[in-house]
C-alpha cells in the first residue's frame, strides 16, 4: 500500500492543478506496480508556509516561486 506525500509551498498551484498532480501520481505507481494497486495508493499534497521552506538557506516565498515559473502573481 504505497503512500507518497507531496509537498509543496502554499498557494503555488490551483486546486484544480492539484487534483491533476494527485491523479498523475497515483498513475505513475499504477504503472510501476499493475493497476490492482490504484485502490490502495494514497496520495497527500501537503501544503508548507511561504518563507518556511529554504534552499541552500535562503527562504523561498510563494511570490518566488511564481517568478521562478513564469507566472503572473494573483
Amino acid at each position: 500500500m504505497p503512500f507518497i506525500n507531496v509537498k509543496v509551498i502554499e498557494n503555488v498551484f490551483t486546486d484544480e492543478q492539484k487534483r491533476d498532480l494527485l491523479t498523475r501520481v497515483t498513475d505513475a505507481v499504477v504503472s510501476v506496480e499493475g493497476e490492482a494497486m490504484r485502490g490502495v495508493t494514497w496520495v497527500a499534497i501537503e501544503e508548507v508556509k511561504s518563507g518556511d521552506w529554504a534552499i541552500g538557506g535562503q527562504p523561498l516565498s510563494t511570490r518566488a516561486v511564481h517568478e521562478l515559473a513564469g507566472v503572473a502573481p494573483s
